[in-house]
C-alpha cells in the first residue's frame, strides 16, 4: 500500500487546518453539489461502543468530501482502538491513476456517547492544535455493527458503510431513506465501485 509522502501529509495537513477553520469545523473551502434539503437535522444515535465499532468499513456510497476526489473504487476505513481511548482512522482507495492510496488520521470522542468524533488527519505532530478537527456524526447502526450510516451534522457529507464490500438493496433504502429525514440531499449520493467482492 502507497503511504503519502510527508511533504503531501503536511499539505494535507494544512489543507485540514483551513478545512477546520472554515463554516463551523467541518466545510472545506471548495464548493460541493451537495446541499442540506432542510427535510431535517442531522441526529446521531444515542452511543456507540467504540470497541464494537473498530474494525474494517466499507464505503458504499458517500456525498464526497473534496479530499475523496481522486479515490476511484475500493474505498475501506479502518478504525483501530488505541490504549489512550482515541482511533485511528485508517482511509484507503484505488485511485483514478490505478495506484492505491492511503491516508491515516486520529478520531476522539466528542462527548461520552461515542456517536460524535472529532477526526483529524493533521501530520502527529500537529494534532495538539485546537484546529483541523471534523465532526463525524454516526447517524445510523445496526444492532449487531453490520451497517452504518455517518454523516457530518452540516448535511453536506455522508457515508453508508458496510463491514462487507457488498449491501442489499432493502438495507442500503432504509440508510438512504435515514439520511433523507435528517436533511441530507441524497440525490447527490455517488456509489462506491467495491471490486473485491
Amino acid at each position: 500500500m502507497k503511504i503519502m509522502s510527508k511533504k503531501t501529509l503536511a499539505a494535507a495537513g494544512i489543507a485540514g487546518t483551513l478545512f477546520a477553520m472554515s463554516a463551523c469545523s467541518t466545510t472545506p473551502t471548495t464548493k460541493t453539489t451537495a446541499k442540506p434539503t432542510g427535510v431535517g437535522k442531522s441526529q446521531a444515535v444515542q452511543s456507540v461502543d467504540l470497541n464494537r465499532y473498530a474494525g474494517k468499513w466499507y464505503e458504499i456510497a458517500r456525498l464526497p468530501m473534496f479530499f475523496q476526489r481522486n479515490c476511484a473504487s475500493d474505498v475501506t476505513a479502518t478504525y483501530t482502538l488505541q490504549p489512550t481511548g482515541k482511533v485511528e482512522v485508517n482511509n484507503q482507495c484505488m485511485g483514478k491513476d490505478g495506484k492505491p492510496m492511503q491516508s491515516i488520521g486520529e478520531a476522539t470522542k466528542n462527548g461520552d456517547s461515542g456517536s460524535k468524533l472529532k477526526v483529524t488527519f493533521l501530520p502527529q505532530g500537529l494534532r495538539w492544535l485546537p484546529v483541523g478537527k471534523a465532526d463525524y456524526w454516526v447517524l445510523a447502526l445496526d444492532p449487531n455493527y453490520n451497517h452504518a450510516l455517518v454523516g457530518t451534522p452540516n448535511q453536506k457529507y455522508l457515508w453508508i458503510l458496510s463491514r462487507t464490500p457488498t449491501m442489499d438493496e432493502d438495507t442500503y433504502q432504509t440508510m438512504v431513506a435515514t439520511a433523507k429525514s435528517q436533511g441530507y440531499d441524497v440525490s447527490k449520493l455517488q456509489k462506491t465501485v467495491q471490486n473485491s467482492r
